[in-house]
């Protein structure tokens, strides 16, 4: 999304989780698919959340409130929890829903509702991180 704003240059974006028994892994297939077939391709690894990544961004967004928890106890001084959002506080077209739920036993439909979700949250982010740099 940031690349077809032409604005990639404005953002440096990783992804990562909780839960390291994924570690290196691409992800689930039926995610690929629903996201090629909006135009996405993903190709990114998994790895696993570590406290150096306080230091290395801005934002940290998560999905959910266990992956809040999770990510604050990592937190190197409390401070540095001004940077944890939940990820739906960027939605604007989705107000419903306080988490993104975890697709992998809804079938098709819970992949592209958590596409649904990631494509206004992530614009929700871009339109946020470019009217604070103006």
């Amino acid at each position: 999304m940031v690349e077809r704003a032409g604005v990639e240059e404005r953002f440096e974006l990783d992804s990562a989780g909780t839960y390291g028994g994924h570690a290196g892994d691409l992800p689930d297939s039926r995610m690929r698919s629903a996201a090629s077939a909006r135009g996405y391709l993903l190709t990114h690894r998994a790895r696993r959340f570590r406290e150096d990544d306080y230091y290395d961004f801005d934002r940290i967004i998560v999905m959910d409130d266990r992956n809040y928890e999770d990510v604050s106890r990592l937190a190197p001084e409390r401070k540095y929890l001004q940077k944890v959002y939940r990820f739906v506080e960027f939605c604007r077209h989705h107000p419903q829903w306080s988490y993104v739920p975890d697709p992998y036993y809804e079938g098709r439909e819970g992949f592209e509702l958590v596409l649904d979700l990631l494509e206004d949250g992530c614009q929700g982010v871009i339109d946020e991180v470019l009217n604070a740099r103006k």
